[in-house]
C-alpha cells in the first residue's frame, strides 16, 4: 500500500479550461531518471556547462539539497556529443517558434534538463543514444559554483566570501557572458517592433506615467498599479 498523502493543493488543473490558464502536461515516464537527469546550463544560445544529477538512492528528485550527486562536464564532454550537437544545432534555431514565442529570444539565463529514454530497465547498458527534454527552467536557475554561499541550517551564516576563488572566477565569466548576451538582446529590439505582449505591457506603462503626470494617480496609486502589472 501506498500510504496516506496528504497536500494543500486544490487541484482542478484544467477548471476554467485554456483561457483560464488550466492545463495538463502529458509526459512520459522514463524509468532511468534513478540513474539521473542532465542539466545544460545556457545562456542565450550558449552552453555553459553540463550537470549530471543523480537522485538520492531510492529516490527520483535531484533537485539540491535532497542528498543528490552532481557531476559537472564541458559543454564538449564527448559522453554527451551527440546530444549536444543535435540539441545545438537542430533545435535551438526553433526552439521559440516552437514554443510559440516567434518574436522572442532565448532566456538569458536557463536550463535544459534531459532524461535518458533508453528503454532498458535502469542500471543496464542502453542500446540506444535518445534523451528526451524533461524541462526548459528559467525562472529559477541558480549558479551552482555559488552554493558555498547559500545558507543552510549547518551553514546559517554563509555568504559571498565564503566561495572558493576557483569557482568565483567561474561564477564572474559567467555573469561576464550573460552581460553580453543580454546588451545584445537589447541592441536588436531596438531594430524591431516589440511582441504583441510587449507591446501590451508598453502601453500600460505609458498609461499610467501619464497619469501621474496630469495629476490623475498619486505617485503610491501608480506603484500600486505596477506593482500589479509585474504581479510583484
Amino acid at each position: 500500500q501506498s500510504g496516506k498523502w496528504d497536500t494543500v493543493g486544490t487541484g482542478k488543473y484544467l477548471e476554467g479550461g485554456k483561457v483560464a490558464g488550466g492545463q495538463l502536461v502529458d509526459q512520459r515516464f522514463c524509468p532511468r531518471i534513478v540513474e539521473g537527469e542532465l542539466r545544460m546550463n545556457m545562456i542565450g544560445d550558449t552552453c555553459t556547462g553540463i550537470i549530471h544529477k543523480k537522485p538520492k538512492a531510492g529516490g527520483i528528485s535531484a533537485v539540491g539539497g535532497t542528498g543528490s550527486i552532481y557531476t559537472y562536464y564541458a559543454p564538449d564532454a564527448p559522453e554527451f556529443e551527440n546530444l549536444m550537437a543535435d540539441f545545438s544545432g537542430k533545435n535551438l534555431p526553433t526552439l521559440m517558434a516552437n514554443l510559440d514565442l516567434h518574436n522572442e529570444p532565448l532566456p538569458l539565463w536557463w536550463t535544459a534538463d534531459f532524461i535518458n529514454s533508453d528503454p532498458g530497465t535502469p542500471g543496464t547498458p542502453c542500446t540506444i543514444d535518445k534523451w528526451i527534454v524533461g524541462e526548459f527552467n528559467c525562472s529559477c536557475v541558480g549558479i551552482s559554483k555559488c552554493a558555498a554561499a547559500y545558507c543552510q541550517a549547518d551553514s546559517p551564516n554563509a555568504s559571498f566570501f565564503d566561495i572558493p576563488v576557483k569557482d568565483l572566477m567561474e561564477a564572474t565569466y559567467l555573469g561576464n557572458l550573460m552581460g553580453q548576451k543580454a546588451a545584445g538582446i537589447l541592441d536588436a529590439c531596438k531594430t524591431k517592433a516589440p511582441s504583441p505582449a510587449a507591446a501590451r505591457i508598453i502601453n500600460r506603462i505609458e498609461a499610467v506615467k501619464s497619469a501621474v503626470t496630469m495629476g490623475v494617480l498619486s505617485q503610491e496609486e501608480a506603484g500600486s498599479m505596477m506593482a500589479k502589472l509585474f504581479d510583484v
